[in-house]
């Protein structure tokens, strides 16, 4: 019987990738992943059996894992980021308690998450209480994400978001900002990372009432990850240009 590992690989980048990552990736039998993400992989671990799948298909995939662990060998299930937020690791628990004829053992391996990586990128965005919003209603209904929205502004988080815009979302995106909008002051500081750890990274650092526009003029989608600061979040200038920067409470003046 072999193992199945949930591995999160991280932004991209080799530098981005765990040691533990690359251990279990290098000793895998199979790497199992979305398209786009073996892609990526493929070209640090040439010699690798691949299952390779689309988007809305990780259930199948995550079976498939499975099965090729039944049979004796050990399975990398690759997400970027890291393998538990919006991966798959939560799906490969889930199939293991229900699927017990699988009996497989399901181990997580955790990565650099957009949150961590992108917030570097822009200085130090999440110095404080944050929490992580996806925007993609393919699994959790709007009215769902719009009460987290107004749930996460009332309680002046640095709010982080992902998977902001799509072909088909880009109003549903407009609404998300018409509500942080509602409830956030129009000044409060922003910033976008896209591509991160990834050829073609850029970054930005604005205000709420810009957020808006920016998906008409194309420069936010699904690869972007959007900081929203909280009250205390503000600009700060160094010798490599302003930084995003919310504050612990160390009271520097």
């Amino acid at each position: 019987m072999g193992t199945v590992y949930a591995v999160g690989f991280g932004p991209g980048d080799v530098k981005y990738e765990t040691l533990e990552a690359r251990e279990v990736l290098s000793g895998a039998d199979v790497i199992v992943g979305y398209k786009t993400y073996v892609d990526i992989i493929r070209k640090q671990y040439p010699e690798k059996e691949y299952l390779v799948s689309g988007m809305r298909e990780e259930e199948e995939r995550c079976k498939k894992a499975m099965e090729l662990a039944v049979a004796g060998k050990n399975v990398a299930v690759i997400s970027s980021g890291d393998a538990e937020i919006y991966g798959m690791a939560g799906l490969l628990y889930e199939l293991s308690e229900k699927e017990t004829n699988f009996g497989v053992q399901v181990k997580t391996v955790p990565g650099l998450s957009a949150v961590l990586s992108g917030g570097a990128v822009l200085g130090a965005p999440v110095g404080h209480d944050f929490c992580v919003i996806s925007l993609s209603d393919l699994l959790t209904p709007w009215d769902i994400i719009e009460k987290r929205l107004r749930a996460a502004a009332s309680g002046d988080f640095v709010i982080v978001l992902y998977n902001p815009v799509s072909h088909k979302r880009v109003d549903k995106f407009k609404r998300a900002c018409g509500i942080l909008e509602e409830n956030l002051p129009s000044d409060i500081v922003c910033g976008y990372v896209r591509n991160i750890g990834r050829d073609g990274c850029s970054s930005r650092i604005f205000l709420l009432h810009q957020l808006k526009a920016m998906a008409d003029d194309s420069e936010i989608d699904m690869l972007t990850t959007i900081f929203v600061g909280n009250s205390e979040t503000k600009m700060v200038e160094t010798p490599d240009g302003p930084r995003m920067v919310t504050p612990r409470g160390y009271g520097v003046k």
